[in-house]
């Protein structure tokens, strides 16, 4: 990859080019499936360029991967705002996360077979995601309403996954999902943009009902 300081305003646009056509083809082929010359085609290069700026196809990949990974990052760093309530967080991250992935709708799909093939490379970038700060950022920030909700250290990781898990389930199972909901008459991103608040109030319902449940 060329060096920052190096670069052109056309290489930029050259790379934006590369970045937006490899985005394309390794969700829709994986890494495996996915060829340099598929990738130069589609940003309407040639292979031998394509090298110059991405020597090998996972060079290429890796930088895909962080610069989306960076970008879901950056859309939840509002979570890590005190001012925020444990509500306020979770009906935010309903309505970013779905947002997100109404742009990029094959990600999570894209992810889910990478870590089932090539489980190293996508880990190594979970594991440079600072995952302490958020969860110490929650049970810090949000000590009384933890309480109150009778969810401990112990059972956080329980709703977390859940949480993450109702919003993701949709796009991953698309193909089902959505067949399913144009025999009732519902499109997909109809569904998807009501979804962003059923889905806040589905949980927050639920996890007020824990003090009640374990008494």
């Amino acid at each position: 990859m060329i060096k920052l300081k190096e670069m052109t305003i056309n290489d930029m646009q050259t790379e934006d080019r590369i970045f937006e056509a490899a985005t394309e083809v390794f969700e829709e082929k994986g890494l495996s499936g996915a060829r340099m010359q598929q990738i130069a085609d589609k940003a309407g290069i040639n292979k031998a360029l394509l090298h110059y700026y991405f020597r090998t196809k996972d060079h290429l990949f890796d930088a895909v991967f962080s610069k989306v990974a960076n970008k879901l990052i950056m859309k939840f760093n509002p979570i890590m705002d005190e001012k925020l309530t444990l509500e306020e967080k979770i009906r935010f991250f309903f309505t970013e996360h779905i947002t997100f992935l109404q742009k990029n709708p094959r990600l999570p799909a894209f992810v889910l077979n990478e870590i089932n093939h090539n489980p190293e490379r996508i880990l190594k970038f979970i594991i440079k995601m600072d995952i302490h700060a958020y969860w110490k950022n929650i049970l810090d920030q949000h000590k009384y309403e933890l309480h109150k909700y009778n969810i401990t250290e112990e059972t956080l990781p329980q709703i977390l996954t859940t949480i993450v898990s109702i919003s993701i389930f949709p796009f991953a199972a698309k193909g089902v999902v959505e067949t399913i909901l144009n025999q009732m008459g519902v499109t997909f991103n109809e569904f998807l943009d009501k979804r962003k608040d059923f889905a806040a109030e589905f949980v927050i319902n639920a996890i007020k009902k824990c003090p009640e449940e374990t008494k």
